[in-house]
């Protein structure tokens, strides 16, 4: 094996970065200066970064290769990056704007970023994403748009299409996004990378520019389950100064992953997220349903409420957040999204406040699920990644709106709060077989242990998988 196909195999996951650093087989400004090469020779064709680090990174190297406590450091030389709403020391956090590149810089990184620098890990760079996160496709009109690696022609999803493309492309094993909507779990679907959504108030986000506080959360991607537990739990922890993460001990799930899904009761969601969904959607969730040997059937109460309660609430919350923008620089927006952030400002107060009322009601009903189930199956999106540009989306007989209708299937669940698994599957749409399609693995609160654990399942029965994407 040769050229670009050999560079993709040999990109190594986060976990054989860290051993070979551990132990002095291979080091952390090797590892780095490796991703630095890669993302030098692929993003000019995929643009997930905005900002490269290489002299932090090379630096950050330097040190744990020559700390006393490199062997013991979890994420020792890994690389990874961020969608640029982190804040990243010396950097203006963009938040995919133009308006915020005239903010002063951050003076010192996330809670997050922190917490794997900690453990070892090198962060590289900053990611592409949708203006202010109020997207699912990552066409940027300032950035330009992040394509998809495995097809440059389409999108990569979003609002983390940088987060997912980078780990897509073996830019980076792993990288931190944001999902409000579905914004992790949208560019996971269409990139073929793994993606959690942690429960709402899991994971702080101090440090991270918001969107819509009652309703963003952080997670990862990576290219394998193991990758993904492993950031997750290191990325743990209670944080005073985020008012909503929960001030829970940290419960680490990486242990867990060989317990399998046996016993485990597992059904797939019908009703609105079946109707919802493409022929290549539904076979996925087809195919997982098979591998875990379940053919129960759930349906959820009034899906399609929780839905537009989400909606509401977005625009609510996200047109109050940007109003004074909104009158003194319209003109610096992406006029998408300052079109619908200027609606989203004339939503009348009570409007919201009975969403909130609706999401509540709904999360209670939800609730009643988890006594007789454990995991809950649904697909991602309703469809592979659409081309650049599509306007679009053919659905069950009707015409839909391209960009909102990728988050038709996510939107319900992150509306109440839920911790997602979402894991890649290949070559279920016969007009583009090379496209993956993601399988969300919904849990009851504070159990993404259940997620991981059946990702992993799927994982080592090869129905998943996360392959370097070779961008040509």
């Amino acid at each position: 094996m040769s050229g670009p196909a050999a560079a993709a195999a040999a990109v190594p996951t986060a976990a054989r970065t860290a051993q070979a650093v551990q132990t002095g087989a291979g080091s952390a400004r090797a590892a780095v200066q490796a991703s630095l090469d890669r993302i030098a020779a692929t993003d000019p064709r995929v643009n997930a970064f905005t900002a490269v680090l290489a002299e932090r990174a090379l630096k950050r190297a330097d040190a744990v290769d020559a700390s006393p406590r490199r062997a013991r450091m979890r994420l020792a030389g890994v690389p990874f990056a961020v969608k640029n709403l982190f804040d990243v020391a010396g950097l203006a956090t963009l938040a995919g704007s133009k308006i915020e590149r005239d903010a002063p810089p951050a003076a010192r990184d996330a809670v997050l970023v922190r917490r794997l620098e900690a453990e070892g890990a090198v962060l590289v760079g900053a990611l592409n994403m949708d203006e202010y996160a109020y997207g699912f496709t990552t066409e940027n009109s300032h950035a330009g748009p992040c394509r998809n690696p495995h097809d440059l022609q389409r999108v990569a999803g979003g609002s983390s299409g940088g987060s997912a493309a980078a780990v897509a492309a073996g830019q980076v094993p792993l990288t931190l996004g944001s999902d409000t909507n579905g914004s992790i779990r949208v560019p996971a679907s269409l990139c073929g990378t793994y993606g959690l959504k942690p429960t709402f108030g899991r994971l702080p986000r101090t440090g991270s520019y918001p969107f819509v506080a009652s309703l963003d959360h952080l997670g990862p991607f990576a290219r394998s389950v193991a990758d993904l537990a492993l950031a997750y739990d290191l990325l743990q922890g209670p944080d005073v100064h985020d008012p909503a993460c929960a001030q829970r001990d940290i419960e680490p799930t990486l242990a867990q992953l060989g317990r399998g899904a046996g016993g485990l009761r597992v059904a797939v969601l019908g009703g609105w997220f079946r109707e919802q969904a493409q022929p290549e959607a539904l076979a996925a969730v087809d195919n997982v349903a098979q591998a875990l040997g379940t053919t129960r059937l759930v349906e959820l109460p009034e899906v399609e409420r929780a839905r537009a309660a989400a909606f509401l609430i977005t625009c609510g919350e996200g047109g109050a957040l940007h109003l004074d923008d909104l009158r003194r620089r319209a003109h610096d927006f992406d006029p998408a999204t300052r079109d619908r952030f200027l609606a989203n400002a004339l939503v009348p107060a009570a409007w919201v406040m009975r969403a909130q009322r609706v999401r509540h009601w709904f999360a209670r009903r939800v609730a009643r699920a988890f006594e007789t189930v454990d995991v809950l199956i649904a697909s991602a999106t309703p469809c592979t990644a659409p081309p650049i540009g599509s306007a679009w989306l053919e659905l069950a007989g009707r015409r839909l709106p391209m960009r909102p209708s990728l988050g038709l299937l996510t939107q319900p669940v992150s509306c109440i709060g839920l911790p997602v698994a979402t894991v890649p599957l290949w070559g279920l749409n016969p007009a583009a077989p090379h496209l993956p399609i993601g399988v969300q693995l919904i849990a009851a609160p504070w159990r993404e242990d259940l997620c991981l654990r059946v990702a992993a399942a799927l994982e080592a029965q090869g129905v998943c998988s996360a392959p370097v994407a070779t961008p040509l």
